[in-house]
């Protein structure tokens, strides 16, 4: 019957895209919230904290922070390399942290292991409006 083939190829279609699916979403950072609250004393500031995980061997696309956004990171684990505006590409290791300015371009943001994840742990001072911290570099 003409039916088995047809249904034997859409299964392994289906197989194959899920699986793809699966695959590139490893192939991404993890961004968690963790925290966001507007800051009584700053009329129009909040505190925004996210918890960025890198996959072994993952990276963030290129991408610009809010213009608003005054940003301290902290690595929880793992070592992420970072390139922030025009400064040179440093290796971050867990228990160090840096800040970046408002409106940064964070053209690196990588794990920096292709063996072990790494987090850190990114604390944003930024207008309560800005609900987009990050617009990606196209």
């Amino acid at each position: 019957m003409i039916i088995r083939p047809i249904l034997t190829v859409f299964c392994a279609s289906i197989i194959i895209f899920a699986s793809t699916a699966a695959l590139a979403q490893g192939h991404r950072e993890i961004v968690k919230p963790n925290f966001e609250q507007t800051i009584p004393n700053l009329p129009g500031k909040s505190l925004v904290a996210v918890e960025v995980e890198y996959p072994p061997g993952v990276g963030s696309l290129p991408h610009l922070h809010a213009k608003s956004a005054f940003i301290y990171a902290y690595v929880i684990s793992g070592e992420i390399e970072s390139k922030v505006n025009d400064a040179q590409v440093h290796v971050y290791r867990a228990g160090d942290s840096w800040s970046e300015p408002p409106g940064a371009s964070h053209s690196i943001s990588r794990n920096a292991s292709k063996t072990r994840s790494a987090k850190l742990l990114a604390i944003f001072v930024v207008d309560t409006e800005d609900k987009h911290l990050t617009t990606l570099v196209r």
